[in-house]
């Protein structure tokens, strides 16, 4: 059985941010419970998701650029994920728990990279 969404009417606005969600989306090739295999727990990934969407935010940018609410399946469960486009990943990271290897070294990576 398919599920479709059915709205009785469509305005312009409506087909132009479609139009944007999909594209956004489409530039979006991480995503955030692929940190589970890094080391990272499901807690720890939702406050880096969180800060890094809200350091989005509070830079005037949007979100929705680089963030995506999506379902993901990993040992037959589903659970809640988050799509990042690059960017979305590199914050993510940057606000993720430093006490995980992972984080710690790349974070590292990136300033000496910005330092140079």
């Amino acid at each position: 059985m398919e599920i479709s969404i059915y709205k009785n009417t469509f305005s312009p606005t409506d087909a132009i941010e479609n139009f944007l969600d999909f594209y956004y989306s489409s530039k979006m090739c991480y995503l955030a419970g692929d940190l589970l295999s890094k080391g990272l727990t499901p807690d720890q990934i939702s406050d880096a998701v969180l800060n890094a969407m809200k350091a989005v935010s509070s830079s005037g940018n949007d979100v929705r650029e680089h963030f995506m609410l999506v379902f993901s399946q990993r040992n037959n469960e589903m659970f809640k994920d988050c799509k990042l486009s690059k960017m979305g990943y590199a914050l993510v990271l940057l606000n993720a728990d430093v006490e995980v290897s992972l984080v710690g070294k790349w974070q590292i990576k990136v300033l000496e990279k910005f330092l140079d």
